[in-house]
């Protein structure tokens, strides 16, 4: 046998040239690739990488062009190559690299994955993270920057009805009575004027910092001082249990958080979003049990029932208390809190909160 009938004399499998970056460097090799028991990538004479056929892996290029990578080598190691008659040949060596093509270690099953990471993520975020961060940060606000922000949620809260206000002198005292009594039953302390807007929606609310707006048709809907009385002293719940504020922060996202951070409350955006959450009203269940337990201690407190609060609410809301409008929509089933508040009354024992002549001045406030 001579040398030229030697196996190592030729290229038995094929010969071509490439492109070869080493995953360790930045300098780009113009080498020579031959099909042996593996793929051998050679500089000058200088084998640089030898390739097991099992390992290789394509990757996207250019058109025309084969770009590979190697399971076994380094991450960023990549080779080019352009003759097709070379590369019908590796693909006979390599039967199952095309079928394992990707972009990174693990194809394409590997991204889907990732990719509902990410989303499973954001989903855990936005139900967790995001009111944990606004449980934490809500109490740690002073009450002066409370009332601040409270003051800028107010005006876009008018925005939103108007700017349709009731207002009247003598409906005016009557409110700032009724709240005033609440608010001092509460140990509150947060001495706000309340307000009374123009809607066709039964609903009240309360601002962070104590701010408390009735809506009139809530108001016309009452039949009586103790009534309304337990409907604001529930709003005033979520004041003393700072659930405004929660949702504020909640609900402003991030934006309103930098903002709180950086001093820049009223020029946030999220504010506009926040307010109407507000007047929306949608606290959790756990956060309307407790503003319920506020309002029955303040009523008997007061030496007031809080019994009638839980007939209003069946009244307006039904028996399944499904109604769509504000504080309302998000509460727990109106005959369970009515069964509540009637456990819980001690009767009556107290003066009136208003007497008929304020009650009168404050039901025609809007007229």
């Amino acid at each position: 046998m001579n040398d030229d009938a030697s196996p190592r004399s030729a290229p038995r499998f094929g010969q071509a040239s490439g492109v070869f970056f080493d995953g360790a460097s930045s300098r780009r090799h113009e080498v020579t690739l031959r099909l042996a028991d593996a793929l051998e990538i050679s500089e000058n004479g200088a084998r640089l990488a030898l390739w097991p056929y099992a390992d290789l892996r394509q990757l996207d290029g250019a058109a025309g062009h084969l770009r590979l990578r190697c399971a076994s080598a380094p991450e960023l190691a990549r080779l080019d190559l352009s003759d097709a008659a070379f590369i019908a040949q590796l693909s006979g060596r390599c039967r199952n690299f095309a079928l394992a093509a990707d972009s990174g270690r693990g194809g394409v099953p590997r991204i889907v994955g990732l990719s509902l990471v990410a989303a499973a993520s954001i989903l855990v975020t936005a139900l967790y993270g995001v009111p944990l961060v606004a449980g934490l940060l809500a109490p740690l606000v002073p009450a002066g920057a409370e009332r601040f922000i409270g003051d800028a949620v107010e005006n876009q809260v008018k925005l939103v009805f108007g700017k349709k206000t009731c207002s009247s002198a003598a409906g005016d005292a009557a409110l700032a009575s009724l709240v005033g009594a609440l608010e001092r039953e509460g140990k509150l302390g947060t001495q706000r004027a309340p307000g009374v807007l123009e809607s066709r929606i039964p609903n009240a609310f309360a601002l962070p910092g104590g701010k408390v707006f009735v809506l009139s048709e809530l108001l016309e809907k009452a039949a009586a001082p103790d009534e309304l009385a337990g409907v604001l002293a529930h709003e005033l719940g979520h004041v003393a249990h700072r659930d405004g504020m929660r949702m504020l922060i909640q609900s402003g996202g991030t934006s309103f958080l930098i903002g709180l951070l950086f001093g820049d409350i009223t020029g946030s955006g999220a504010v506009i979003f926040a307010a109407k959450a507000l007047v929306d009203a949608r606290y959790t269940r756990e956060a309307e049990y407790a503003a319920d337990g506020f309002a029955i201690d303040v009523m008997n407190g007061l030496g007031r029932s809080p019994k009638p609060m839980g007939e209003f609410l069946l009244r307006v809301t039904g028996k399944q208390g499904d109604t769509p409008f504000g504080m309302f929509a998000s509460h727990p089933f109106s005959e369970d809190r009515l069964a509540r508040m009637s456990a819980a009354d001690k009767g009556i024992s107290g003066p009136p909160l208003l007497d008929a002549a304020q009650w009168q001045a404050l039901k025609d406030i809007c007229k």
